[in-house]
């Protein structure tokens, strides 16, 4: 194994580690999470080309709230089969999918960039806000492509410039700060905004052999009661925040906390808290 293969496998278990411990406060709240990328998940699932009888890849599924639209979507007769690196939360996925009474999902632990499927057996694949935390997404996108049949369809959900998406930038520089830490290369291998310079992930879908590659990008407010309320989200899912201020004081932890809470005040509205965060959805076809 080379220097650059095990910084990435090293990366993968770092990130594997951070979900698995994430996995329950995520699916905690998956209800405000799926009101926040509702639309987008519409899009995603409508631009990838899901239809009744379809069978379906969905790609760093998290704790699967978007697999169950999926699942509906192609109805009793379609599959779905729903991957993350995660096992904690591909269980949450399985156990979702189980209640909800639907059949035809399937959850299994792989590496996006490595899916151990077969060749050509899917009808369309998607991936929301999970592509831009590959250390290699144009390997993560080959691995979609060989997925696909001929004329299958992709859809890929990863965030927009960091000046448009305030809430997590305020979030990060400000616990680097506390932390005293240097600022992040925000387009670095692996981070939230990896993808978001222009054009990049398009040449990255073509690069992969994808065609009609064509790329929007969504408003997706994340609203709640009030900023409090999106600090316990925050808290809860074990965000790299959480990494950050782990080497503080309590007392230093607070103030940094403090710090972000005054700031995120910015986002108060008469009727509750309103976080703007912008989305790029990637939509494709294999030849």
């Amino acid at each position: 194994m080379n220097t650059s293969e095990a910084d990435s496998q090293a990366f993968k278990a770092s990130v594997r580690a951070h979900w698995d411990t994430a996995a329950r406060g995520w699916d905690a709240h998956s209800p405000e999470i799926r009101a926040w990328l509702r639309s987008s998940t519409d899009a995603m699932i409508a631009m990838a080309g899901v239809v009744p009888g379809a069978r379906v890849l969905d790609i760093a599924a998290g704790a699967g709230d978007q697999t169950l639209d999926i699942a509906e979507r192609v109805g009793p007769t379609g599959a779905v089969l729903a991957t993350d690196l995660s096992p904690a939360i591909v269980a949450l996925a399985q156990d979702r999918a189980r209640r909800a009474g639907y059949r035809q999902v399937q959850c299994r632990v792989a590496d996006g960039e490595d899916l151990q499927v077969e060749a050509a057996s899917f009808d369309a694949a998607v991936c929301r806000l999970g592509l831009m935390l590959f250390p290699n997404p144009l390997q993560g996108l080959r691995e979609m492509h060989r997925a696909l049949r001929p004329g299958g369809g992709v859809c890929t959900v990863v965030f927009s410039v960091p000046g448009r998406n305030p809430c997590v930038t305020i979030l990060m520089a400000t616990a680097l700060r506390h932390a005293g830490l240097p600022a992040r290369d925000t387009s670095a291998p692996g981070s939230l905004f990896s993808l978001a310079p222009p054009r990049r992930i398009d040449a990255l879908f073509l690069e992969a052999g994808f065609r009609d590659v064509a790329t929007t990008a969504v408003d997706a407010v994340f609203c709640m009661p009030s900023v409090d309320d999106y600090l316990a989200f925050v808290r809860s899912s074990a965000s790299p925040i959480l990494q950050i201020l782990a080497g503080l004081s309590p007392a230093h932890a607070q103030a940094a906390w403090d710090d972000i809470r005054e700031q995120l005040h910015a986002f108060d509205t008469p009727t509750g808290w309103e976080g703007p965060n912008e989305l790029l959805i990637t939509a494709a076809r294999r030849p």
